[in-house]
């Protein structure tokens, strides 16, 4: 299966795509110059056969036409085979020149010097009528066939036909050059076929190199290996980009991961420490180890471990579903000042026990927002509560509201210890808290903070965290809705 699977892979459908289409190219290409060379090479040769004969016929006729028909061959026949002899000399090619009347020949070949011939009548006929003629033929006298071309021979009026010269050549001749070109374009086709494979291959290899890498690595992750990269190396076309892409994914995934195994530390932690407390001291009433008379108060701190137990399963709960809900579905436009305003009257008796002062910046006339306002009013509240939590007592608490552009900001500000600076990226995690938090708030399980930035991310906004000098300030903002616009136009 796996090598079925390897030679079915990207990098031999490729391969194959690649010399197939060159292959293929090469065949029309060969095809076509086929084709085209040798009925140029053959046209060619006929021309010059044509035109050597003609040439030889006029010589005939102007020599004197009349000495080719007496009982034996003269001085002028000899002189006329002479001159053809140089003719052939000068080419590849014979020349046989025919007696219509004794069917005898004068041919430059020795060897059919004085023979009576009869020529074929599919050669005759046309030349006897003062065309031309080309093609294959023994001649009745070869025994291989030759190409031939006869033309008539004319009296030297120009109106009788007495003769016929037929130029002759092997046929073997006509291919040699054509034959030639073969081989060279044969030469050309295997180097370029060589050249495109290997190209062919080393592009392909390229390409799957980093899918392979890809492959490894998602094997690994399965394993639980979160460490495993591919390498980009300086690619920067569409496998680069996928390679990136897939190491940025890896970084995601490993960042998840961490997080995942944060939580569940964090939670395991969180749900220990007041199940240990409950289970001790239940344990110490049950068998008499604590005293009947103080039974009461570890009985108050197992009622109080069991609501905060109940608090962070609750928190837990809200983060599950908060991550499970499509916000978008709920926005809707409602005024984020009455909303502020619902939340510091609920915090009332919490801002009162920590004897703090509120300062409050909240305009009087409605400010309206896109997003869910029961979401938006935890985000507020959850702020205001921190603030309230870790505010110095007798300072003053800040809430307050100012608009740019098209977005409303909402600021939360107290004094209180100042936050270290690689610290406040931090406070919106799970289960973080800063060490003086966890030695002064027993009751926070370091959801708070986290719930603010998820419901803010589903909105699409952004909240931000500063702390100097013992002022610690937070603003989020959220986009203003059309209709506020226009209202704020008009009442400008």
């Amino acid at each position: 299966m796996a090598k079925k699977k390897r030679f079915g892979g990207i990098y031999w459908r490729q391969f194959s795509l690649t010399a197939g289409m060159v292959l293929l190219t090469l065949l029309l290409l060969g095809t076509s110059f086929f084709t085209l060379t040798y009925t140029y090479i053959m046209n060619e040769r006929k021309d010059e056969l044509l035109e050597k004969a003609q040439l030889i016929s006029e010589l005939s006729t102007n020599y004197g036409t009349s000495s080719l028909y007496p009982p034996a061959f003269g001085s002028q026949d000899q002189g006329m085979q002479i001159i053809a002899r140089v003719a052939a000399s000068l080419t590849d090619i014979d020349f046989l020149i025919w007696d219509t009347r004794t069917n005898t020949l004068l041919t430059t070949d020795s060897n059919l010097e004085g023979l009576e011939v009869s020529l074929p009548t599919r050669i005759t006929e046309p030349v006897l009528n003062g065309q031309t003629y080309s093609g294959l033929s023994t001649l009745n006298i070869y025994t291989k066939s030759k190409y031939v071309t006869a033309v008539p021979i004319y009296d030297a009026a120009g109106l009788q036909i007495q003769g016929m010269v037929l130029a002759v050549t092997d046929a073997h001749s006509l291919t040699d050059m054509w034959q030639a070109f073969l081989g060279i374009f044969a030469m050309t086709s295997i180097t370029v076929l060589l050249i495109a494979f290997v190209a062919s291959s080393v592009t392909a290899m390229q390409q799957t190199k980093p899918i392979q890498e890809m492959a490894m690595a998602t094997r690994r992750f399965a394993e639980g290996n979160f460490d495993a990269r591919v390498q980009t190396g300086d690619r920067d076309d569409e496998v680069g980009e996928l390679a990136e892409a897939f190491n940025a994914m890896a970084d995601s995934l490993q960042q998840t991961e961490r997080q995942r195994r944060e939580f569940i530390a964090n939670i395991s932690h969180e749900l220990k420490t007041p199940m240990t407390t409950i289970t001790g001291y239940a344990d110490g009433i049950l068998d008499g180890t604590i005293p009947p008379e103080k039974e009461e108060h570890y009985l108050r701190i197992i009622s109080d471990e069991s609501r905060r137990l109940n608090r962070l399963v609750r928190r837990m709960l809200e983060v599950s579903q908060l991550q499970s809900l499509d916000l978008l579905r709920e926005k809707g436009s409602f005024d984020i000042c009455e909303s502020m305003r619902r939340v510091l009257i609920s915090m009332e008796k919490k801002i009162t026990d920590r004897q703090l002062d509120v300062e409050a910046n909240i305009p009087e006339e409605p400010v309206l927002v896109l997003g869910d306002n029961d979401l938006i009013t935890q985000v507020i509240y959850n702020l205001l509560e921190n603030a309230a939590k870790f505010a110095d007592p007798g300072s003053t608490l800040y809430l307050g509201l100012a608009v740019r552009g098209q977005k409303a900001e909402v600021t939360v500000r107290n004094h209180g210890a100042t936050i270290d600076a690689e610290e406040l990226p931090r406070l919106f995690e799970r289960f973080h808290k800063a060490d003086k938090a966890r030695s002064e708030d027993k009751d926070g399980v370091g959801l708070g903070l986290y719930i603010v930035k998820t419901i803010l991310d589903q909105h699409r906004e952004q909240i931000f965290a500063t702390s100097e000098n013992g002022l610690t300030t937070f603003t989020f903002t959220m986009t203003l809705t059309g209709e506020h616009g226009k209202n704020a136009h008009e009442r400008g």
